[in-house]
C-alpha cells in the first residue's frame, strides 16, 4: 500500500518524497483511512513508528482553506512534543498551505493573540497555554471538526484530566475525537472512551523486531557508586549521540553538575528548565553539538531525534512501558543500538518485571 492508495493528495506525497518518506508505517497505513472519513480513533503504537504523520495527514486532508475557523486542535502533554508536531505540519503546508498556530508556554502570548486574528486553520497546543486562550476568548472551538489528544495516556491520566475535561466542553458535540499513545491500558481507554463515539481501535503490536536491533546490559552496582559506573561506562563507549534517563529533576540536576566537572559535553532537559532554553538545548542536540542529554521521562515524552545511538537507565524506569518506551530511541530504521542499565540491590523486583515483560533475560556488564 502508498500514500495515493490511501488518498493523499499528489502535492503531499511529493512533500514527504523530500523528506525521504515513500511508504506509509503499519500505524499509517490504519489509521489514515478512518481518520479521514471522520472516524473516531484510538490508536496505540510506539515511539519512531510515524504516529504523528498518521492523524496529520488525514487531518490536512480534511481541512478546508476556504474556511475561516480553527477546524483541528492537537493537545500535547509538552512544549516538546508540540514543537515537534508544529515542525512536521510545517513541512506538510509546503503542500497544502493551512494556517497553523502552535500555543504552548514560553512563547510570546501577545505574539499568538495577535496571529490569531488572521484565519487560523490548525492549533497544535499545550493544555495549559489553551485554556488560558480559551478564557480570553482568543481562540474559539465552536467548529471544530477534529481533535486529537497525543500522548493520550499522560493527558488523561497524569494530571491533565480536568484540563482535556474542560477543553472538550468548549468543542462542539458532534466532533471526530483521536487518541494516540504508545502505551493505552485499560483505564486509559475507558477514560478515552467518554469523549467518542464509536471508536475505531487499532494497536500496533510491540515491536519485538525494534528490541532486536537493540543491545542491552544491565551494569549491577550501588546508589553509590552508580556515577562512577556510569562515567567507566561512558568512557569505553564513547557514545556519537546519547540520551542518559533519570528518574527526578533533581537526580537530572545533581548528575549534570557532576558529569560537566568530569569535561563531559552534557545538558539536562526537565520541565523547570525554561522554555527558551529547552528549545536551544534540543535544537543543539539534534545537530550532534552535544553529546549528552540528561532526561526525564516526562521532558522527553515524544522525543524523536536521529542519531540517537546509545540509551543509558541511570535510574530503572518504574514499568516495562516506559523502559520500552526509554529505549526505542535508538535502533531506529533498521539501525543498531545500545542500552545499558544501572541498577542497585532494591531495583532487582523491577528488573525482573521488565524481562518477564520483554521476554528476555538481559546480559550483565561489569565494570
Amino acid at each position: 500500500m502508498n500514500f495515493k492508495d490511501l488518498g493523499i493528495n499528489e502535492n503531499i506525497i511529493a512533500t514527504l518524497k523530500k523528506s525521504g518518506i515513500v511508504t506509509p508505517t503499519e500505524i499509517q497505513s490504519e489509521a489514515i483511512e478512518p481518520i479521514k472519513t471522520f472516524n473516531d480513533v484510538i490508536a496505540e503504537a510506539q515511539t519512531g513508528t510515524g504516529k504523528t504523520l498518521a492523524f496529520l495527514l488525514p487531518i490536512f486532508e480534511n481541512i478546508s482553506t476556504t474556511s475561516n475557523y480553527i477546524q483541528a486542535l492537537i493537545v500535547s502533554p509538552t512544549r516538546e512534543l508540540a514543537i515537534q508536531i508544529t515542525e512536521e505540519a510545517m513541512k506538510l503546508k509546503e503542500a497544502k498551505d493551512i494556517n497553523i498556530l502552535s500555543a504552548y508556554g514560553g512563547k510570546d502570548i501577545g505574539s499568538q493573540v495577535k496571529k490569531l486574528n488572521g484565519n487560523i486553520h490548525l492549533v497544535i497546543a499545550t493544555p495549559g497555554r489553551l485554556l488560558d486562550h480559551i478564557e480570553r476568548k482568543t481562540i474559539d472551538l465552536s467548529k471544530l471538526k477534529t481533535i486529537v489528544l497525543d500522548e493520550a495516556d499522560q493527558m488523561l491520566l497524569m494530571g491533565f484530566k480536568n484540563e482535556v475535561e474542560t477543553i472538550m466542553k468548549q468543542a462542539p458535540k458532534k466532533r471526530q475525537t483521536l487518541c494516540f499513545s504508545a502505551t493505552m491500558d485499560s483505564q486509559v481507554k475507558k477514560l478515552a472512551y467518554r469523549y467518542m463515539n464509536d471508536p475505531k481501535v487499532i494497536s500496533i503490536k510491540k515491536e519485538t523486531v525494534t528490541l532486536a536491533n537493540i543491545k542491552q546490559d544491565v551494569v549491577e552496582t550501588t546508589d553509590r557508586w552508580k556515577q562512577d559506573a556510569l562515567c567507566k561506562v561512558l568512557e569505553e563507549d564513547n557514545p556519537f549521540m546519547a540520551i542518559i534517563f533519570c528518574r527526578t529533576k533533581r537526580r537530572a540536576d545533581a548528575l549534570e553538575v557532576a558529569l560537566y566537572q568530569k569535561g563531559y559535553n552534557c545538558e539536562k532537559l526537565h520541565k523547570d528548565v525554561p522554555q527558551s532554553k529547552r528549545e536551544r538545548i534540543m535544537k543543539a542536540f539534534r545537530n550532534a553539538d552535544i553529546q549528552y542529554l540528561i532526561a526525564t521521562d516526562v521532558a522527553s515524552r515524544g522525543l524523536d531525534v536521529s542519531g540517537v545511538s546509545h540509551i543509558y537507565n541511570y535510574d530503572i524506569p518504574e514499568s516495562p512501558e516506559i523502559y520500552i518506551h526509554r529505549i526505542g530511541r535508538t535502533g531506529r530504521a533498521t539501525n543498531d543500538g545500545y542500552t545499558c542499565m544501572f541498577i542497585d540491590p532494591k531495583d532487582f523486583r523491577t528488573l525482573e518485571q521488565i524481562e518477564k515483560a520483554i521476554e528476555f533475560k538481559i546480559p550483565r556488564r561489569y565494570v
